[in-house]
């Protein structure tokens, strides 16, 4: 099989359209993300997932960003609506053994839900750190503002998405706490040293080195490189994810369509790959977008095939878990909250 391009695309609706299937197929995406444009309702949701591998011709990664709270792409009816990181926080701040059993229950019926509709991959944990005053496009994501909560919940959280047979992708490394923009309007510019970033940011990462895949930040650190976000930066990539962190894993950038990246959607791309990342997530599903994308993308080679292999064969069957059990145990933890 000719290997696939180092990228992840979404598509523009509830079902691909004959130029979508033509174009995936002829170029080659690695994965595919759903957003909320994507779903309506629990069969349409498996045919369209089933499509989008057809058009590839193999078992490629679906993932989605559902975390719990505002962030949620599948809601009622379809799913139960599930609490916020914080909210979880807030259980594991009363009584850490409860607060980190509702972290692995809530990312469990996470797996249940998601694999029943072919979804493999979840975009959690959210390991950011926030700081006071800092924006809420992190905010109750969080389980907290400590690292050592942020670790606790995030190892948890990964652990029962694996339990289930989903994969995590840690979110959004080297730390988006402290970012006082929303980098989906404009780029945060991140001051602080780097002492303080090791202390306070870059821990959870450290923590989940050993997990399969991440997503960068559209954030400038300018204590390691004050021209280029995270995304696109050789000097945080290399010198802070790869060597600090420690993370070997498979990098892929947050969304190349955020308006903290500057550029056209092509440079982009091209900056993300040059900068090290090894996939370009592209996620609104607008097709001249992704016609720039794929033109600056490489197929998937060397060290970037490597990690993608290892996350194509990290997949694994799910434990036995009763899903009803569970779903009791979960609800009964928020029926006072």
């Amino acid at each position: 099989m000719t290997e696939s391009k180092a990228m992840i695309l979404g598509c523009s609706g509830l079902a691909l359209t004959s130029e979508e299937k033509a174009f995936y197929r002829g170029e080659r995406p690695w994965g595919f993300i759903l957003f909320g444009r994507n779903i309506s309702e629990a069969r349409q949701i498996t045919d369209l997932v089933a499509d989008l591998r057809e058009s590839v011709g193999w078992h490629a990664p679906v993932l989605i960003d559902q975390e719990g709270g505002r962030v949620q792409r599948i809601r009622p009816p379809i799913l139960a609506r599930y609490p916020s990181g914080q909210a979880l926080g807030d259980l594991y701040r009363r009584d850490p053994a409860l607060g980190l059993r509702a972290a692995w229950l809530m990312s469990r019926l996470h797996a249940f839900d998601l694999s029943s509709l072919g979804i493999d991959v979840d975009c959690l944990p959210v390991l950011d750190v926030p700081v006071e005053g800092s924006s809420n496009v992190i905010g109750d994501r969080a389980y907290g503002g400590d690292p050592d909560t942020v670790i606790a919940m995030g190892r948890a959280a990964a652990e029962g998405l694996k339990a289930g047979g989903l994969l995590p992708v840690m979110k959004h490394m080297p730390g988006h706490g402290r970012g006082f923009a929303d980098s989906h309007l404009e780029l945060p510019v991140v001051t602080v040293s780097r002492d303080e970033l090791e202390t306070h940011d870059f821990p959870p990462f450290i923590a989940m080195k050993d997990e399969l895949m991440a997503m960068t930040c559209h954030l400038v650190f300018t204590a390691i490189d004050p021209d280029n976000p995270a995304t696109t930066s050789r000097k945080v990539i290399d010198g802070i994810i790869r060597q600090h962190i420690g993370f070997t894993g498979l990098l892929l950038s947050d969304d190349s369509s955020m308006n903290a990246l500057s550029g056209t959607i092509g440079e982009r791309a091209a900056n993300i790959i040059a900068g090290g990342c090894d996939i370009v997530l592209h996620c609104n599903g607008d097709m001249d977008e992704m016609r720039d994308v794929v033109a600056n993308v490489p197929p998937l080679a060397g060290i970037s095939l490597a990690r993608a292999k290892a996350v194509e064969a990290g997949f694994a069957a799910p434990d036995r878990s009763d899903e009803a059990e569970l779903r009791v145990e979960f609800e009964a933890m928020f029926a006072t909250v």
